[in-house]
């Protein structure tokens, strides 16, 4: 039964990817007086709603900064309770998404991942290529900065580019999300105000919506809430209001 903030979304306006930079794991743990992988294993719990609730909404895209290229940093002890809640979530949550129309999918330089998760993760890709309901991307040892350089290395191994015609279009073609279309919607929990090296190539347009909730108390609910807020927006993409009222009418 849709609930009365539900029933506010219009479905004609979606954005169609959405992508949520997860923060805020390990202030909730910290105010329970827990370890930090007790906030990372509660945050599991907000993938799952957020996921199950884009799916009934209609949202096609989805994308989770999961694992940063620089979290690579943290106490090892922290990187593998993490890596092993990613394998977890894989193996016990693959066929359930793949029931419900869910594509796996994952961006950044993966084959840095653990032998075992890596193994995992490209064979529920795999598993789950057919499916189009809605497309569950994970940014795993991912880096904006990180992702720029290598498509220009990737840009520059197929040299038939000439300087000259390096362009917007053909060099987003080589990054890591090449595949996928330009976020609509930014969703960063637990109040702060920074990119984190997060997709910065393809941010350059989207709307941000910055919540106070943090990560393991996020749910459907607020989902719909930064929805609500991004469809009350005119997104102009440079252009002047007035620019874009003519270009609707057209």
């Amino acid at each position: 039964m849709k609930g009365k903030l539900e029933s506010q979304v219009d479905k004609s306006n979606l954005p169609q990817h959405i992508v949520i930079i997860m923060d805020g794991n390990g202030r909730w743990a910290r105010k329970k007086n827990l370890d930090r992988i007790s906030g990372h294993r509660e945050g599991m719990k907000s993938v799952k709603a957020v996921v199950k609730g884009a799916k009934e909404l209609g949202v096609k895209h989805i994308t989770l900064y999961a694992f940063s290229a620089q979290n690579w940093k943290r106490p090892k002890v922290e990187v593998d309770a993490l890596m092993e809640l990613l394998k977890h979530y894989l193996v016990n949550e693959s066929d359930k998404l793949i029931e419900n129309g869910v594509s796996i999918n994952a961006i950044g330089r993966i084959w840095e991942l653990p032998r075992d998760v890596y193994e995992v993760l490209t064979e529920t890709i795999e598993k789950s290529k057919h499916c189009n309901e809605l497309t569950l991307t994970l940014a795993l040892s991912y880096g904006g900065r990180e992702e720029i350089i290598d498509a220009a290395k990737e840009m520059i191994s197929h040299g038939n580019v000439a300087p000259e015609n390096i362009n917007i279009s053909n060099f987003s073609k080589f990054l890591y999300t090449s595949d996928l279309p330009e976020p609509d919607l930014l969703i960063r929990t637990s109040g702060e105000m920074r990119l984190s090296n997060f997709m910065l190539w393809q941010l350059a347009y989207t709307e941000i919506y910055v919540t106070k909730t943090l990560w393991p108390n996020f749910r459907k609910r607020h989902l719909i809430k930064a929805i609500l807020n991004y469809q009350k927006r005119e997104r102009r993409f440079g252009l002047t209001g007035e620019q874009v009222k003519k270009r609707e009418v057209i």
